[in-house]
């Protein structure tokens, strides 16, 4: 059961994620115990945020190795808001059902030449759900809204 923190309840935060198409930002360790950063598209279904990459990417072999995560998904413009957690993954092996889905979230269709490189029936796709533990949420809009630049003048 995920532990919900922060500025909005559980009903905000899953509002949040259907609505937000930017990036999630995933950390994990390397073999080697150092850290790694990687952006993916993802979708908020069922308390879980799923994502989709090739299943030779590396960081498929860093989560196979240590599937604890932390995560952060925020947005690019003022005024900021956004969560960020931690939790677990696991690796599904047939990750094209969720990858179509993400074309047409993120890409608003699959007519473009990006939506068919993605879905290229040669390419190999995994799923990476990532089951949150914790997620504390954040919302600047009160003080950068509108009328922020008035006070601070």
């Amino acid at each position: 059961m995920t532990d919900f923190r922060g500025a909005w309840t559980g009903d905000d935060v899953e509002a949040f994620l259907q609505e937000t198409t930017v990036p999630i930002r995933i950390a994990t360790r390397r073999p080697d115990g150092s850290l790694w950063l990687v952006t993916l598209w993802y979708r908020y279904r069922d308390g879980a945020l799923e994502c989709a990459t090739r299943a030779n990417a590396d960081v498929v072999r860093f989560l196979r190795n240590d599937p604890e995560i932390a995560f952060d998904i925020s947005t690019n413009d003022i005024p900021y808001r956004g969560i960020r957690g931690n939790g677990t993954v696991e690796i599904e092996p047939d990750g094209r059902p969720v990858l179509r889905d993400l074309v047409e979230r993120y890409l608003g269709g699959t007519d473009s030449s990006l939506a068919e490189w993605l879905l290229d029936e040669d390419r190999e796709e995994v799923g990476i759900r990532i089951e949150p533990r914790e997620i504390y949420s954040w919302d600047y809009s009160e003080r950068m809204g509108e009328g922020a630049s008035d006070r601070t003048a």
